[in-house]
């Protein structure tokens, strides 16, 4: 399939983000409609859009997990695990290699949660050995939390060799997979995962409005009475949908009507294989492009995502980020900036609707600014 001639864009800007990122003509198209927030059709929609989130992970509520829909971005979903899951005298260890994995030792901070963070550094990936020394010396720790995909470089972190870490010290396990959720496949069992958090706006290809958890229920339950925050209360959240099938509060209606297209145009990509092969061919020939025009990746490929990747600066003074980044925009592409603390970067996102031709198109682009500025590769 390909994707950028079946379901076209408007001409907006491509975007090679992480997320928010571009959507479909027709997910745009199905939010031209509006719903009513508690009217039996609108959640009849939002039950579909949980069923088949869990079918995505190819889990069940047969067989007790749940799919839990909360307004907000994907932070408001993590933060909620966090607020609604830890016992008063529970402990997290925050396994931390970027940006999102320190944004939750700052939640774990906010909500005044004891924890110990783990830290490797930003090209490497988290250390399950460490994990495993910190689990058997601390038996006050509780829960332990990892970034999948750390989109601050682009790193994809071993949630499978953690989580058999978790299990072995019996404790729980929360997994923000907001960058990788249906593009990159999670086996649930094996990796012994309690909570996984994602997003509406990422690799699902929806608009931004809402996160989810997946969960499982007896978990859930078992946090009854934990909750530091009324609207962050995914116990709460859960008990609403199982009363009446409805949001506590006000619901993004227009986002679910767009989530649910795209998980339409999910399957009809074929499934979480197929959208993230065609991601894969987007980061390979990024890749090649990149390099092609002189460009290196910041990350070794052993660890690298194709999600997002992570390119140093040119090494002259020519070079201006903000130029750079202003002069393809003009030109109808919008990156990222770096995130790396101890390295100049910037970010291209391989995720959303867009394919190898729009990167084709990108790379060059890249190599347009790059001549009008008098820039030079090393």
């Amino acid at each position: 399939m390909k994707p950028s001639a079946t379901l076209p864009t408007a001409r907006d800007k491509l975007l090679f983000t992480p997320g928010p990122l571009t959507t479909s003509l027709s997910v745009k198209q199905a939010m031209l409609h509006d719903a009513g927030s508690w009217h039996f059709e609108f959640n009849a929609k939002v039950n579909w859009v949980r069923e088949k989130i869990l079918e995505i992970a190819g889990l069940s509520r047969d067989a007790g997990w749940e799919a839990i829909l909360l307004q907000g971005s994907g932070t408001f979903g993590v933060e909620a695990v966090f607020a609604t899951c830890v016992p008063p005298s529970g402990k997290v260890a925050v396994l931390a290699n970027g940006a999102y994995g320190e944004r939750i030792v700052l939640m774990l901070q906010h909500l005044k949660i004891d924890h110990l963070v783990l830290r490797t550094p930003e090209n490497t990936p988290n250390d399950p050995a460490a994990l495993d020394r910190a689990l058997a010396t601390d038996k006050t720790i509780t829960h332990v939390a990892i970034v999948h995909c750390e989109t601050t470089t682009g790193i994809l972190n071993p949630i499978t060799e953690v989580g058999r870490v978790v299990q072995r010290h019996s404790r729980h396990y929360i997994v923000d997979a907001m960058s990788s959720f249906a593009a990159i496949p999670i086996d649930f069992s094996p990796a012994g995962i309690d909570f996984l958090i994602s997003s509406a706006n990422k690799c699902l290809e929806g608009v931004p409005g809402f996160s989810f958890v997946i969960c499982r229920r007896d978990a859930l339950l078992a946090c009854e009475g934990y909750a530091r925050c009324l609207s962050l209360d995914l116990l709460d959240q859960l008990k609403g949908f199982d009363k009446n099938g409805q949001f506590r509060y006000t619901p993004p209606t227009h986002p679910i009507l767009a989530f649910e297209q795209a998980m339409k145009e999910l399957e009809h990509e074929g499934g979480v294989a197929g959208r993230g092969a065609r991601y894969r061919r987007n980061h390979e020939t990024l890749v090649k492009g990149m390099k092609q025009l002189g460009f290196r990746p910041y990350l070794d490929p052993a660890v690298q995502s194709y999600i997002i990747t992570s390119f140093y600066y040119p090494d002259t003074e020519k070079f201006s980020f903000d130029d750079f980044y202003r002069r393809l925009s003009d030109k109808g592409f919008i990156i990222y900036p770096g995130k790396i603390s101890r390295a100049n970067t910037f970010r291209i996102g391989s995720i959303g609707r867009i394919s190898p031709s729009d990167i084709d198109a990108l790379v060059s682009a890249i190599d347009s600014v790059l001549k009008e500025r008098g820039v030079k590769m090393v």
